[in-house]
C-alpha cells in the first residue's frame, strides 16, 4: 500500500493547481465584467505594456526616441543621449537611467526604465481601467503553467508506484486507473481553459486583449511612424526592421542572458 502514499501527493497537487487556475479565471472574469461599456483609446505605451508588460513600455520608448534621433542606439549595444529634455515621464525615465554621463549599455537601461515610477503609474491606470490584471492575479497564464506542472507531477508519481514492488494480489493496472483520476483532472482543466481563456495573457484583462485585438490589423509596420511604433509595441523588437537598430537590440539579450536575467 505504499503507493497510496504517492496517491495522496498526486490528488493534492492535481486539485490545488485546478483549484488555482479556477481562481484565476474567476478573478479575470470580474475584471472583464468591471470595465464592459467603457471606452478606451490606447496610447501606445499602453498597448506595449498589455502587450508585454513593463520591459515592452521600455523598448518602445527607446526605439521612439531613437527614430526621432533624439537618442542613439548603436549596433554594439550602447545607448547615447543627444536631447536630454525628456517629451514626457517614460522619456525621461531613460535619459534618467543612462545616467549623468550621457551614455551607458542598453540592457541596464532597459531595465531600469522598466521599474521606474512612470511604468508602475501606468499599470496602475490599465488596472483601474479593467484592461491590465493586477499582480495578485496575473495569470490565468501562470495558473495554467501550474497545472501543466501539476499533470507532469502526477504522471512522475504514477510511475514512481508502478515502479514499486506490489503484492500479487494489487494488479498495477488498478493503480494506474487511480492515478489517471487526478491526471484526467488537469487534463480537463486545460482543456476548459484553451477553450474558454486562450490565449493565456500575462498582462492584458480580456477588455485589454479585445482593444490590443483591434490594433493589430493596422500594425504592419510599413506605413507612417506611429503604426511603425503601434508594431513595435505590439510585437517588440521583432517589428523593427533597420539592421542596426536590431543589432543593438541583439547586444541587450546577450547581455540579459550573460546576466541571467528573464526574457518578458
Amino acid at each position: 500500500m505504499f503507493w497510496v502514499l504517492l496517491l495522496l501527493p498526486a490528488w493534492a497537487v492535481a486539485g490545488l493547481a485546478c483549484l488555482r487556475l479556477c481562481l484565476a479565471a474567476v478573478r479575470a472574469a470580474a475584471v472583464d465584467t468591471g470595465a464592459v461599456g467603457r471606452e478606451h483609446a490606447l496610447t501606445l505605451y499602453e498597448a506595449a505594456f498589455l502587450s508585454g508588460g513593463p520591459r515592452r513600455v521600455a523598448d518602445l520608448t527607446l526605439v521612439s526616441m531613437a527614430r526621432q534621433r533624439r537618442l542613439l542606439l548603436a549596433h554594439t549595444g550602447w545607448a547615447t543621449v543627444v536631447d536630454p529634455r525628456g517629451r514626457d515621464e517614460m522619456e525621461r525615465s531613460v535619459i534618467g537611467a543612462i545616467g549623468p554621463g550621457g551614455q551607458s549599455r542598453i540592457a541596464p537601461v532597459r531595465a531600469a526604465a522598466a521599474t521606474a515610477d512612470a511604468v508602475r503609474a501606468l499599470a496602475d491606470r490599465l488596472v483601474g481601467a479593467g484592461l491590465a490584471v493586477p499582480d495578485d492575479a496575473r495569470s490565468v497564464a501562470a495558473g495554467v503553467r501550474r497545472v501543466r506542472v501539476a499533470a507532469v507531477t502526477v504522471c512522475a508519481l504514477g510511475a514512481a508506484a508502478l515502479a514499486l514492488p506490489l503484492p500479487m494480489d494489487q494488479p498495477r493496472l488498478l493503480i494506474a486507473l487511480w492515478f489517471a483520476l487526478p491526471l484526467t483532472l488537469t487534463l480537463g482543466c486545460l482543456a476548459i481553459a484553451r477553450m474558454e481563456a486562450h490565449p493565456y495573457s500575462r498582462w492584458a484583462s480580456p477588455a485589454g486583449q479585445r482593444l490590443i485585438g483591434s490594433l493589430v490589423r493596422h500594425a504592419d509596420g510599413t506605413a507612417d511612424d506611429r503604426t511603425y511604433l503601434t508594431s513595435v509595441a505590439l510585437r517588440g523588437i521583432h517589428a523593427v526592421g533597420e539592421p542596426d537598430l536590431r543589432a543593438a537590440f541583439a547586444h541587450r539579450e546577450e547581455y540579459a542572458e550573460e546576466h541571467g536575467e528573464r526574457r518578458p
